[in-house]
């Protein structure tokens, strides 16, 4: 076993206040209660405070609040000390990113730079680095193993291939223990309303119109949240994997149709919901990636069945409401206008 104090630890988990790093806190000290635990996040439009309210009272946990890209606050902050500081910091949305690139370059890129820079002159036990499996590009057969050449298709996809090289290098050039991880789409508890999942769920329940880009046959590998936490805390305590990547999914590939009929069933909602808009640009049809090597190096294995999670998710947002309603307003429901152009043909195609 490791000698990292994985148990009593001290961890700066950035971005924490998101979807992904939020489901990691709560998994983090509901494991190693004697934890403790640092969220720093700048609370963009998708942190919410409320994401962290299971903890929040806890003396082991602290949250403050800034930017991974401000200097001044990350270099004291990395200074007073962490074993471990796992970076969820990140602008995620896709479509946003076609409309903006700015702000995903300076977050995803950039800050990652601030946060090395800031660990270079006071170690810590491991830096992980969460990627995507977007930076792979489509995959249109098989499956990408880490190795696979980087084919980013759009700026959010790029710059988290730009995130993901740096933190690397950091290692290769200056010994910072890094590890990269590239997982697939997420869903869950707490994942803000822009997503598909959350999206549909909550325009299923007020009977709104569920957005299908083209034809909706675009797929994807969808692993609960919970699992990818899973996966993380198992790095965090496994040897030899300082300079390594890992691909992190569960199998569960699925279209945006199938995605679609699955929550029209949980929600008991009709078909006729299902409205075809105009496709985004340099849309990836499909992304895929093998998972062996993180199961050979540490026996982990998803432990949520996509029957199981799903459900249970639909769930989660019909018992919490009054969690996702205050978020679909103001600037999110002028965006929701802004980028889905519903056309005039009914249910998409290839249905």
């Amino acid at each position: 076993m490791t000698a990292r104090p994985v148990e009593d630890g001290r961890y700066l988990v950035t971005g924490g206040a998101g979807f992904i790093g939020a489901n990691f806190v709560h998994l983090l000290m509901e494991r190693y209660p004697k934890a403790k635990v640092t969220v720093l996040d700048k609370l963009t439009y998708a942190g919410n405070p409320a994401n962290l309210d299971p903890v929040r009272d806890r003396a082991t946990f602290r949250f403050v609040q800034g930017d991974i890209a401000d200097a001044d606050l990350v270099g004291p902050l990395i200074a007073e000390g962490f074993d471990f500081v796992i970076n969820f910091a990140a602008e995620t949305h896709v479509d946003r990113s076609i409309g903006d690139p700015s702000s995903f370059v300076k977050t995803d890129v950039y800050g990652v730079y601030t946060l090395l820079e800031a660990i270079r002159p006071h170690p810590v036990s491991l830096f992980v680095q969460i990627s995507t499996d977007e930076v792979y590009g489509e995959v249109l057969e098989g499956a990408a193993a880490e190795d696979a050449p980087l084919m980013p298709r759009n700026p959010y996809a790029a710059s988290k291939a730009g995130g993901d090289r740096l933190a690397y290098s950091y290692w290769a050039t200056y010994g910072v223990p890094v590890v990269v991880t590239r997982c697939s789409n997420n869903y869950g508890p707490y994942q803000y309303p822009e997503k598909l999942i959350p999206l549909f769920v909550t325009n299923a329940i007020d009977s709104q119109p569920m957005p299908i880009y083209g034809t909706g046959k675009n797929q994807r590998d969808w692993i609960h949240v919970r699992d990818h936490g899973r996966a993380i805390l198992t790095l965090l305590g496994s040897d030899g994997v300082e300079g390594e990547i890992f691909n992190i999914g569960a199998g569960n590939e699925k279209s945006v149709l199938e995605i679609a009929d699955t929550l029209l069933t949980l929600t008991g909602r009709p078909e006729s919901l299902l409205a075809k808009v105009q496709d985004r640009p340099g849309h990836d049809r499909r992304y895929a990636v093998d998972c062996a090597k993180l199961t050979r190096k540490t026996g982990w294995v998803p432990q949520v069945s996509f029957e199981e999670g799903v459900r249970e998710t639909v769930d989660w947002y019909q018992a919490h409401e009054e969690w996702w309603r205050p978020l679909k307003s103001g600037e999110f429901l002028e965006y929701y206008k802004r980028n889905y152009r519903f056309l005039p043909t009914g249910a998409p195609s290839g249905k």
